[in-house]
């Protein structure tokens, strides 16, 4: 543990000097930093998903160092510093944990997901979908507002129900497409947010999912590029026929 304070220590440390002497880190505010933020944040979810174990660890860092630049500008305002930042959440842990930190006992997981929400109610928030992020990718919300509906209870019963209505709104797309109705994009929305929800039972990641993916089409679409190349070609001159020659040979790879 000291080896850990220090560590943490020495951090802020640094930032203090950054703030104090690098012409760079002098000009950031909490907006100019916000982007880079996201930035190392997809970073870091790149790593976790190539389960490049070291990347993770040297993300985690430049991640924490914007945490603490955060702390470092709010306690420059005096609205808040690294100490109020830490204590705050640790409260915050301990007063929706009362299945630890208190008498309440709870079953399983699930349980202590809908005591987590109704705290979060009690403690003021209007809706239980009021803690998700305006700002996130459409993908990644729609699995946090399913999971907070889910929460409370609002919930189908079984995977067999969930996949009976991703049947039934392929369907209605299908007959907007037919008609060709200025609905097809409301009823594609609808197509992929039952997918998400049946993904869910299923415990599947759609964001993972996808972008598992979107790595596997770029491994085969690349492997393409490099063969025709080799033998003097390119795709755009090529039929579908001709590429699917190649497209066939990558996915035995």
């Amino acid at each position: 543990m000291k080896e850990k304070l220090a560590a943490f220590e020495r951090l802020l440390i640094i930032m203090d000097e950054l703030r104090e002497k690098c012409p760079w880190d002098k000009k950031q505010t909490m907006q100019s930093l916000r982007h880079l933020t996201i930035e190392e944040t997809y970073e870091l979810t790149d790593a976790i998903l190539e389960n490049d174990l070291n990347e993770v660890k040297n993300e985690l860092g430049d991640l924490m160092l914007h945490l603490v630049f955060y702390a470092k500008i709010g306690s420059e305002t005096n609205d808040f510093d690294m100490s109020d930042v830490l204590n705050g959440v640790c409260e915050k842990l301990i007063h929706r944990h009362p299945h630890i930190y208190g008498d309440v006992e709870v079953a399983d997981e699930e349980e202590v997901k809908a005591n987590w929400e109704k705290l979060k109610l009690k403690e003021g928030k209007i809706s239980v979908l009021e803690g998700v992020p305006k700002s996130l990718p459409a993908l990644v919300k729609a699995v946090r507002i399913q999971d907070k509906a889910r929460g409370i209870g609002f919930d189908w019963e079984n995977k067999d129900q969930v996949w009976e209505k991703v049947e039934e709104e392929i369907g209605e797309f299908k007959a907007e497409v037919k008609d060709n109705s200025d609905q097809i994009e409301d009823e594609f929305g609808d197509v992929l947010f039952s997918l998400i929800n049946y993904g869910r039972f299923l415990n599947i990641n759609p964001e993972d999912a996808l972008e598992k993916t979107n790595k596997k089409f770029i491994k085969r679409f690349q492997y393409m590029e490099n063969e025709t190349k080799k033998e003097g070609k390119t795709l755009s001159d090529m039929s579908l026929e001709e590429m699917d020659v190649y497209w066939n040979k990558a996915k035995t790879l």
